[in-house]
């Protein structure tokens, strides 16, 4: 099976520079005019599903896709990014003043650290492993979501530790093909 794992596009600028994690920003500008050069990408491959997170960020992305393929998308809750509790919404720098660098938390204690009070790495990575497994049968399959849950699956393929994640998120608007 073939799996094109695509990043949302850029949200807006208002929340660039938050924590969003399962918050549903729109998209930019910049992010809603590399739809259609995504969408038209991601056709050409021909994939025989399309997944996405049911988040705006992500169905703005599958939505177009899935018609111009003439198939349904699926939405999948278990593809959202990382729950990040109260951290939602917050800028980082805010969260960095108030809590040093216990951020990194989330690579350095993978097991226990949560971020805001939500998801640990490993329930994150735990959360994507059964994703995957529950995939139906197919050649080809795009999976829109977000840097969190690509980094799980990139990580895993590659058989890296948790605490090198950050390493295998690749940018807004992206696709990484596995």
């Amino acid at each position: 099976m073939i799996l094109y794992l695509v990043r949302h596009p850029p949200v807006t600028k208002d929340w660039q520079r938050r924590c969003y994690g399962q918050s549903d920003p729109g998209l930019s500008r910049v992010g809603q005019a590399i739809i259609a050069p995504l969408v038209d990408q991601l056709a050409a491959l021909g994939p025989d599903l399309v997944i996405h997170s049911d988040m705006k960020r992500t169905r703005a992305v599958a939505l177009p896709l899935a018609e111009k393929l003439g198939i349904a998308p699926i939405a999948a809750p278990q593809w959202r990014e990382r729950d990040f509790g109260s951290w939602e919404g917050r800028s980082w720098n805010a969260i960095y003043r108030e809590t040093g660098n216990a951020m990194e938390g989330m690579l350095d204690a993978p097991e226990y650290f949560r971020p805001g009070g939500g998801e640990t790495t490993t329930k994150l990575a735990t959360r994507i492993r059964e994703a995957l497994k529950a995939l139906p049968d197919a050649r080809s399959i795009a999976i829109i979501t977000h840097g969190g849950p690509i980094a799980c699956v990139r990580a895993a393929r590659a058989g890296t530790a948790l605490h090198q994640l950050a390493a295998f998120i690749p940018p807004t608007g992206s696709v990484v093909t596995l």
